[in-house]
Order: C-alpha cells, then sequence, then structure tokens
C-alpha cells in the first residue's frame, strides 16, 4: 500500500494552518469570553511565562489560588499538530470551576515541530512537569497531585507522560531532571493514542498521513515508512504503547460526530475520530486501567468547550484529587 504524503502540500499547509490557526483561536478566546461566569473579567495568570528551559517556547503559566496548604495542580497543554497553539488559549469556566475548588491551573508551551521533531515536544512537557514539582514548595503545589490534560496534540502529549515509564534520573546532579514525571490522572480531548501513521492507516482504512506527522518525524517519502529508525519514534511517541497495569486513570471525549468516515479519509477527517477512543479501550481495558470515553453524542450540546462538557472533566479530576465536587443549578 502507497501511503499518500505530500511534502508541498504540508509546506503550503502549514501556511494555511498557521493563518487559520491564529483566527481560530482569536474565535475560541471570544467565545470562551461568552461562556465564562464572569463575563468581562477573564481570570489572568498570577505567573505569566515562569520559564523552564532556555528557548521561548519553554515556560508555563501558572494560575494559583490561595491557599493555607498546598494545592493541587492542573496542566492544561495546548494542541495545534505539534505546529501551532499557544498557551494562552485556556477555557475561562474549567479555569473557575477549578479555583472554585481550591486547585490551581497551568498552562504550558513548549518547542513545535518547526524546530525540532519528536521526542522534543514530549520531553519539554515532561521538563515543564519536573520543573513545577522541583519548585513545589515556591508555588504551594501539591506534588503528589498533578493532572495533565490537553486537545489533540495536547491530548496525545498529556497520555504519553500518563502511560510513559518515569522519566526522573535519581542520580542526576540536575535537582530537576531528579523529579517524577509520573501523575495522578489524565484527561485527552480528541486525542490520538497512537502517532504511528501505518496503524493509523490501518485503523481508518486509508492511504493518507496526516501532515503534521510529517513534519513531526521529519519525513521525505514514503520510503520513510518502513525505515527502522523511524519506525522506532512511530512506537515510542505513541501512547498506547506505554501503558500498563500500574498506570493512573485516563477520561478521553471526542467532540468530532461519531460517524463513518469516506472511503480512503484524508488526514484532516480522521485524526480526532472517536474510533481511537474503543481503540485505546481495548487494551487498557485487558490490562484493567480506568478508562472513561464521552463522545459527542453523549451530550445534547455537542462541541468541545460547552459547560457540561467541561464539567464533567473537571468535576472526574476533582474525584481523583480527593475533592468532592459542588452541585451547580
Amino acid at each position: 500500500m502507497r501511503l499518500r504524503v505530500s511534502i508541498l502540500a504540508v509546506i503550503v499547509g502549514l501556511a494555511v494552518a498557521t493563518f487559520a490557526g491564529d483566527r481560530g483561536t482569536q474565535r475560541n478566546r471570544q467565545a470562551q469570553d461568552r461562556r465564562s461566569p464572569q463575563r468581562g473579567q477573564r481570570i489572568v495568570p498570577t505567573h505569566p511565562d515562569e520559564k523552564y528551559g532556555d528557548h521561548e517556547k519553554q515556560a508555563f503559566d501558572l494560575y494559583l489560588v490561595d491557599s493555607d496548604k498546598p494545592t493541587p495542580l492542573f496542566i492544561w497543554i495546548h494542541g495545534g499538530g505539534f505546529r501551532g497553539g499557544d498557551k494562552r488559549g485556556v477555557n475561562q469556566y474549567m479555569l473557575q470551576r477549578f479555583a472554585e475548588h481550591g486547585v490551581s491551573f497551568a498552562s504550558m508551551n513548549y518547542r513545535l515541530s518547526d524546530v525540532g521533531p519528536y521526542p522534543m515536544q514530549m520531553l519539554d512537557a515532561a521538563r515543564g512537569l519536573q520543573t513545577i514539582r522541583h519548585r513545589a514548595k515556591q508555588y504551594n503545589i501539591d506534588p503528589k497531585r498533578i493532572a495533565c490534560c490537553g486537545s489533540s496534540a495536547g491530548a496525545g502529549i498529556s497520555m504519553w507522560l500518563l502511560y510513559h515509564d518515569d522519566l526522573a534520573d535519581k542520580q542526576s546532579d540536575d535537582p530537576v531532571a531528579r523529579q517524577s514525571t509520573r501523575i495522578t490522572c489524565a484527561v485527552s480531548i480528541g486525542g490520538q493514542p497512537s502517532y504511528d501513521p501505518r496503524v493509523i492507516c490501518k485503523l481508518f482504512n486509508t492511504e493518507h498521513v496526516h501532515e503534521a506527522l510529517v513534519t513531526f518525524y521529519r519525513m521525505k517519502d514514503d520510503k520513510d515508512l518502513s525505515r527502522p529508525e523511524l519506525i522506532r519514534l512511530f512506537e515510542d511517541a505513541s501512547a498506547i504503547n506505554h501503558a500498563t497495569r500500574d498506570d493512573p486513570p485516563l477520561y478521553l471525549y471526542y467532540p468530532q460526530a461519531n460517524e463513518p468516515l469516506p472511503p480512503n479519509s484524508t488526514g484532516k477527517q480522521h485524526i480526532h475520530h472517536p474510533k481511537f477512543g474503543p481503540f485505546l479501550r481495548a487494551k487498557t481495558d485487558k490490562l484493567g486501567l480506568e478508562t472513561v470515553l464521552k463522545l459527542r453524542e453523549d451530550y445534547e450540546t455537542g462541541g468541545r468547550n460547552a459547560p457540561v462538557i467541561v464539567r464533567d472533566q473537571v468535576d472526574w479530576v476533582l474525584k481523583h484529587f480527593g475533592i468532592e465536587p459542588k452541585k451547580t443549578e
């Protein structure tokens, strides 16, 4: 089977995606403002642009709540196909709901695929997490209660952190590197449990590889799909391959309609499809892992940012933090 990868299309797509992403981010922020419980009063970071590395993208914003004891922390990792997105695009309702329950919030940037290929993006997020743990006392954070969440690429990173073995290097001279990368739980919104193009094409019966994966792995042509060094990256980048019986719980939500795809679907058509959910559940169920799967069709209101959908995700995380969610009217 010949997998259709157009390098020219990727280059053109990058320019279009960047422009469209900027406009989409602006529209999303405006929509989030309208859905905020305190319309016109955006919650702003208490600690903006905290650095965890030398690159400008190696930074996170903190929204710390006032507390006389260490607070749990929820980390948002943005999506954008590893090519775009920004930590500023956070959901105001989600921020508010966590703050009402005494949970602090972080939104993290990471270097994108124009800077370097996998595993840079995952390792950046891990380093950001380790940096927060290293500064837990400074931030008044409970290092034992940290969860991650993201959409699309950010969801993939969150699942990768959830299932991957601890990256802590206990023998390192670097105190940050000695910190654990294990988390309490994770939420995935439209996420991909596998970034192996061979697996994705088989799952969706297609010959099309999403252009984001081309840049993610620096692929040049179809022959790259059989190169041993790239196959190792395909497999290592896929969170599903790291899942073991001792891993924490995961909440999956897919906002794309659960409808059949056309024959030989394009990457854009299948990359967020709900079929990824049962694909992952088939493995995690065998391992005895808690995996909640919610689809757009489970709600009267579809989409990604509807308050009832976000509230379900937040309340699930709260319970895993040992916090009883407050009832809403």
